[in-house]
């Protein structure tokens, strides 16, 4: 992978000037090449990752991971069908997969009623989806590398001999 890319994967917030003296650039060089990836579409958007187990707020909603089994269609296969799920809002993301389940869709919601209803009355009558399993995440722990919360330290004094 290209060296400003992996800087910028690990640290979004990282100056061209921070880039360029790691990479030994300038860093008109280090724009220009962002700008490039930009425009080439390898760099899609810079976001945040956002610890909600620390916000403790009742409406940050509920995620689920639903495995979703279709009838690919002829001449347009899997890529028609997802093409056409991924079009709801409720959804975060869409992958085709190998194994038992031909697509993966990541589904949010404002609780698992809301979720439970986009599965049953959006997701399973499509036609040709053949079946759903859906499975709600109660608790993240990593997310895209970064740890979310660290373990609690226990607050019971060490026995010693």
């Amino acid at each position: 992978m290209n060296e400003i890319l992996e800087i910028l994967e690990k640290d979004a917030r990282a100056t061209p000037e921070e880039i360029a003296r790691m990479l030994g650039m300038t860093s008109k060089a280090v724009r220009s090449a962002i700008k490039k990836l930009e425009k080439d579409g390898l760099i899609l958007k810079y976001k945040a990752i956002i610890n909600k187990e620390l916000m403790r707020d009742e409406e940050s909603g509920v995620r689920a991971l639903i495995e979703v089994k279709v009838t690919p269609q002829k001449n347009l296969g899997f890529t028609h069908i997802a093409e056409r799920i991924y079009q709801f809002p409720e959804v975060t993301s869409c992958y085709l997969m190998s194994g038992t389940y031909d697509l993966l869709v990541v589904v949010e919601g404002k609780s698992i009623h809301t979720v439970s209803n986009f599965v049953a009355e959006k997701l399973s009558p499509m036609e040709n989806v053949r079946g759903t399993v859906t499975h709600f995440i109660l608790k993240k722990y990593k997310e895209d590398g970064d740890i979310l919360k660290q373990p609690e330290k226990s607050k019971r004094p060490a026995i010693t001999l």
